[in-house]
């Protein structure tokens, strides 16, 4: 049973940092491809970053040059630095897990971004 549990939100003023944690049980997470998803009030769940099981990334435009994700293979951990964090990233972030058919979600992390 896949299992991804975040950690890492909280509430921060304009311009700060937050570093948010992914750590996955239930999976050969070196195969799998990793991502960060948010979703804002009243807004669909959009993609914010991914990284494939061999390191590619693909990064959302809005956050490009402000975050970044990496993954520990040996902790089953992907993490998402985010500074210069602005009001408009104000979401829950959810972590996701992709290979194949398999689609798995973790139960998400607020992050508030307001001075």
């Amino acid at each position: 049973q896949v299992q991804l549990v975040e950690s890492g939100g909280g509430l921060v003023q304009p311009g700060g940092s937050l570093r948010l944690s992914c750590a996955a049980s239930g999976i050969i997470f070196r195969l799998y491809s990793m991502g960060w998803y948010r979703q804002a009030p009243g807004k669909q769940r959009e993609l914010v970053v991914v990284i494939t099981s061999g390191g590619s990334t693909n990064y959302a435009d809005s956050v490009k040059g402000r975050f970044t994700i990496s993954r520990d293979n040996a902790k089953n951990t992907v993490y998402l630095q985010m500074n210069s964090l602005e009001p408009e990233d104000t979401a829950v972030y959810y972590c996701n897990a992709r290979l194949g058919i398999v689609n798995s979600w973790g139960q998400g992390t607020q992050v508030t971004v307001s001075s």
